[in-house]
């Protein structure tokens, strides 16, 4: 297969070398053999890697201007899990399947977010506001075992803030478009069921994509039927939630603190009001991503893929146009 590997010079901390590639093709065993490469960083090099590549690994800023054409492209591997950024899809060439690297985000995450309910359960957002103020405030926080989580998407982020959560003990509420079980949660529900599990949460994680149907999926109402003094942590998409309304209610003491890592607009306005919130930690959007793994997992990844479709089996990796992950 002619594979084009096409870098964002912007971005070298996740720049895919030939030697990553060779070890990643090494691991892979006969799936990885006998493949012609190219690797780009400009537009020229993409329109020129495009011509014959059928298959492209890719950053998503590398294409979220457009595909050049691409006559016999049949897989578009993109080097991230969420691509919002890339839709509408109606740019996909027909008859090319596209693939997302879900799954290489997971260790990191899980960690991430047991790490931000364990700063929540014990008050590390009011004392880091208390500090900034000059203020000795002895406020006491406490454990997180028995405590009532409710994680919004189980896929491989939420799935593994999940099993994390539970691992600490917490009683675990999955939230997904089906309401179908999961190992890690004691109950699960389906988004359209969202409010009924609001006011019994005391530490809510986003984890799930953005779509049209989750955008804003957290707005006002939604925040204020949270429990007295919850938490709230977000890995997911900034968009999912209502900004200024998290940002009213803590400074109002409705809301216990939030840890964001994902903002509606990165880097966030010098300006804005999320950065003097009280109770509030912001994290610049490094929650799922360890610059040591994430590269030959994604490879590792598209690998596997790969293999799938070569043995003409459903590609695990497969993003759905109409769904949008």
């Amino acid at each position: 297969m002619r594979i084009h590997v096409q870098n964002d010079p912007d971005d070298p901390l996740y720049e895919i070398t030939p030697a990553q590639w060779r070890d990643a093709a090494s691991r892979a065993g006969g799936i990885g053999e006998g493949h012609a490469l190219s690797f780009g960083e400009t537009d020229a090099a993409l329109a020129d890697g495009l011509g014959e590549a059928e298959a492209l690994v890719t950053a998503v800023s590398s294409i979220a201007g457009g595909l050049p054409a691409a006559p016999r492209l049949r897989l578009i591997f993109c080097m991230s899990a969420g691509l919002d950024r890339l839709a509408p899809f109606d740019w996909l060439p027909a008859g090319a399947t596209l693939l997302n690297n879900s799954g290489a985000h997971a260790a990191k995450a899980g960690e991430y977010a047991v790490m931000a309910l364990l700063m929540l359960a014990g008050r590390l957002p009011v004392h880091i506001t208390a500090q900034r103020e000059r203020r000795w405030d002895k406020v006491l926080g406490g454990t997180v075992r028995g405590r009532r989580v409710t994680v919004v998407g189980l896929g491989s982020l939420g799935g593994a803030a999940a099993e994390q959560a539970a691992r600490f003990g917490m009683d675990v509420t999955g939230v997904r478009t089906r309401a179908e079980p999961h190992p890690a949660c004691a109950r699960v529900v389906a988004t359209d069921a969202l409010d009924s599990v609001l006011p019994q949460t005391e530490f809510l994680v986003l984890a799930c994509p953005l779509t049209p149907a989750t955008r804003n999926l957290l707005d006002r109402r939604r925040l204020s039927l949270l429990a007295e003094g919850a938490g709230v942590v977000n890995i997911g998409r900034g968009p999912l939630l209502d900004e200024d309304a998290i940002c009213d209610l803590l400074e109002a003491g409705r809301l216990g603190g939030a840890v964001l890592d994902v903002f509606a607009e990165e880097p966030v306005p010098q300006g804005h009001r999320l950065w003097t919130t009280r109770n509030l930690v912001m994290t610049p959007h490094v929650s799922t991503d360890d610059p040591a793994t994430y590269n030959p997992l994604s490879l590792d990844i598209f690998f596997a893929n790969l293999r799938a479709w070569a043995a003409g089996e459903p590609m695990p990796n497969a993003v759905d146009p109409a769904r949008g992950y």
